[in-house]
């Protein structure tokens, strides 16, 4: 059975009760998996374009995400997650490097799910995601991800100040298949008007991680760091966006002036 087939399984009345089913409730299973894998050239080249990164021997931070993709889905259609997949919002992503990773090396890729958390508008958790390269710790994310329903309506709220822009990115309708096809991550609100509006967006939506990866693209990044994102507001496809940085700030807006993405390097 294909991954997004299990993935869709639970939006099907009653499945969630099968055993095989995720979304059947409960707490976050303690699991976690494991993948060695060795970068290839021409995907990493694939990707670098969509994104807007040179190719160097060096992973852009942003592309671990994308080898451990099929981890990621793997753990959220088990049978003992306890959310259905689709439906799960990606509200923020924070990334540690603590050196480049290379072309050439061999990573050991670990994934695992935070603990269930109450969050304003419902429940979240994280997506934890380690690299190691040897034994040795070398990149490490946190993926959070919100399900949506009866939260605790309590909500504080960081002050940022966005940046002035500096510049003007028009983003194509077809974004959102081009990076799908290079990292995996084919959600129907991506792909094509049809599919996004069956799940409530007028457009398809560009992926939160592409939005990061371009901004991160667009940086000069030092050897070790960490990097946060918030995820504010969708962006559209086909749009146009602008990007501000400043210190250890950056953001996407619209030209209007809403905010989509906030970010910070530390």
């Amino acid at each position: 059975m294909s991954t997004y087939l299990k993935a869709a399984l639970p939006m099907i009345p009653g499945a969630s009760r099968l055993p095989f089913v995720a979304g059947g409730g409960g707490a976050m299973p303690d699991t976690k998996l494991h993948e060695t894998v060795r970068p290839d050239r021409e995907h990493l080249a694939a990707y670098a374009r969509v994104c807007g990164f040179r190719l160097r021997d060096e992973l852009p931070p942003t592309y671990p995400p994308v080898l451990a993709f099929g981890l990621h889905m793997a753990l959220m259609t088990d049978g003992r997650f306890p959310f259905p997949a689709v439906g799960l919002v990606h509200i923020e992503n924070e990334i540690t490097q603590h050196r480049p990773l290379r072309l050439e090396e061999e990573l050991q890729i670990e994934v695992e799910a935070s603990e269930i958390e109450p969050h304003p508008k419902g429940e979240r958790f994280a997506l934890v995601t380690r690299v190691a390269v040897g034994g040795e710790a070398a990149w490490e994310s946190r993926s959070t991800l919100l399900r949506r329903g009866r939260g605790t309506g309590e909500s504080a709220h960081e002050t940022f100040e966005a940046p002035e822009a500096i510049a003007e990115w028009k983003l194509p309708g077809d974004l959102g298949r081009r990076y799908g096809a290079v990292s995996g991550d084919r959600n129907p609100i991506h792909l094509h008007p049809l599919t996004a509006r069956a799940f409530g967006f007028d457009r398809p939506i560009a992926h939160g991680m592409w939005t990061k990866a371009r901004c991160l693209a667009a940086l000069r990044l030092p050897d070790a760091f960490t990097v946060t994102v918030a995820f504010k507001k969708p962006v559209f496809l086909p749009g146009t966006v602008v990007f501000g940085a400043h210190e250890d700030r950056f953001a996407v807006q619209s030209r209007e002036g809403a905010v989509h993405l906030e970010g910070r390097i530390r």
